[in-house]
Protein backbone atom coordinates (compact mmCIF):
# COMPACT_ATOMS: atom_id res chain seq x y z
CA UNK A 1 0.00 0.00 0.00
CA UNK A 2 1.37 3.93 -0.48
CA UNK A 3 0.49 6.65 0.95
CA UNK A 4 1.28 10.21 0.73
CA UNK A 5 4.08 11.41 3.12
CA UNK A 6 2.91 14.49 2.99
CA UNK A 7 -0.18 13.80 5.34
CA UNK A 8 -0.79 13.54 9.16
CA UNK A 9 0.46 10.34 10.39
CA UNK A 10 -2.99 8.94 11.40
CA UNK A 11 -4.09 10.55 8.03
CA UNK A 12 -1.73 8.22 6.18
CA UNK A 13 -2.89 4.81 8.11
CA UNK A 14 -6.64 5.88 7.40
CA UNK A 15 -6.17 6.17 4.12
CA UNK A 16 -3.92 3.38 3.35
CA UNK A 17 -6.67 1.01 5.57
CA UNK A 18 -9.36 2.66 3.21
CA UNK A 19 -7.59 2.02 0.03
CA UNK A 20 -6.67 -1.84 0.90
CA UNK A 21 -10.08 -2.83 1.77
CA UNK A 22 -11.25 -1.37 -1.44
CA UNK A 23 -8.63 -3.73 -3.44
CA UNK A 24 -10.21 -6.80 -1.28
CA UNK A 25 -13.57 -5.91 -2.79
CA UNK A 26 -12.82 -4.96 -5.78
CA UNK A 27 -10.35 -7.81 -6.12
CA UNK A 28 -11.37 -10.99 -3.94
CA UNK A 29 -10.04 -12.85 -6.09
CA UNK A 30 -6.32 -11.15 -5.40
CA UNK A 31 -6.99 -10.72 -2.29
CA UNK A 32 -7.77 -14.43 -1.43
CA UNK A 33 -3.91 -15.05 -2.92
CA UNK A 34 -2.18 -12.60 -1.29
CA UNK A 35 -3.65 -13.72 1.99
CA UNK A 36 -3.04 -17.62 1.77
CA UNK A 37 0.35 -16.99 -0.17
CA UNK A 38 2.07 -14.23 2.39
CA UNK A 39 -0.55 -12.36 4.30
CA UNK A 40 2.12 -9.89 4.07
CA UNK A 41 1.31 -5.83 4.64
CA UNK A 42 3.87 -2.82 3.48
CA UNK A 43 3.35 0.62 3.43
CA UNK A 44 4.89 3.23 1.92
CA UNK A 45 4.94 6.71 1.14
CA UNK A 46 5.33 8.86 -2.11
CA UNK A 47 5.91 12.12 -1.56
CA UNK A 48 2.98 13.72 -2.47
CA UNK A 49 -0.25 13.70 -4.58
CA UNK A 50 1.31 13.78 -8.28
CA UNK A 51 3.66 10.93 -7.06
CA UNK A 52 0.98 8.86 -6.05
CA UNK A 53 -0.68 9.53 -9.79
CA UNK A 54 2.31 8.90 -11.19
CA UNK A 55 2.87 5.76 -9.35
CA UNK A 56 -0.88 4.77 -10.77
CA UNK A 57 -0.27 5.20 -13.80
CA UNK A 58 2.89 3.08 -13.87
CA UNK A 59 1.02 0.28 -12.11
CA UNK A 60 -1.56 0.60 -15.13
CA UNK A 61 0.86 0.34 -17.97
CA UNK A 62 2.82 -2.10 -16.49
CA UNK A 63 -0.88 -4.12 -16.39
CA UNK A 64 -1.18 -4.52 -12.27
CA UNK A 65 -4.25 -4.87 -10.54
CA UNK A 66 -4.29 -1.83 -7.66
CA UNK A 67 -7.10 0.31 -6.42
CA UNK A 68 -6.74 3.90 -5.51
CA UNK A 69 -8.49 5.89 -2.53
CA UNK A 70 -9.64 9.63 -2.98
CA UNK A 71 -10.73 11.08 0.16
CA UNK A 72 -14.16 12.94 0.20
CA UNK A 73 -13.67 14.72 3.26
CA UNK A 74 -10.08 15.81 1.36
CA UNK A 75 -12.10 17.39 -1.29
CA UNK A 76 -11.55 13.86 -3.55
CA UNK A 77 -8.06 14.31 -3.29
CA UNK A 78 -6.06 11.02 -4.50
CA UNK A 79 -4.37 9.73 -0.55
CA UNK A 80 -3.79 5.93 -0.85
CA UNK A 81 -3.11 3.66 -3.41
CA UNK A 82 -3.13 -0.26 -2.23
CA UNK A 83 -1.47 -3.11 -5.35
CA UNK A 84 -1.39 -6.72 -5.62
CA UNK A 85 2.01 -7.90 -4.83
CA UNK A 86 3.39 -8.80 -8.25
CA UNK A 87 3.67 -4.76 -8.32
CA UNK A 88 6.42 -4.59 -5.44
CA UNK A 89 9.06 -3.61 -7.90
CA UNK A 90 7.17 -0.08 -8.63
CA UNK A 91 7.68 -0.02 -4.62
CA UNK A 92 10.86 -0.48 -4.03
CA UNK A 93 12.03 3.16 -4.19
CA UNK A 94 9.62 4.55 -1.40
CA UNK A 95 10.35 4.74 1.93
CA UNK A 96 8.88 2.87 4.72
CA UNK A 97 5.39 5.43 5.62
CA UNK A 98 5.16 7.13 9.33
CA UNK A 99 9.07 7.00 9.51
CA UNK A 100 11.04 10.48 9.09
CA UNK A 101 14.40 11.22 7.18
CA UNK A 102 16.73 8.88 10.06
CA UNK A 103 14.02 6.04 10.14
CA UNK A 104 12.64 7.62 13.59
CA UNK A 105 8.64 7.18 14.04
CA UNK A 106 7.12 9.99 13.21
CA UNK A 107 5.20 11.53 16.31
Amino acid sequence: MVTRADLPPGTQATQATHAALDFAVAHPDAFRDWHTASNTLVLVAACDEDALRRLCRAASVAGHRHTRFHEPDLGGALTAVALEPAAHRLLSHLPIALRGPRGEVKP
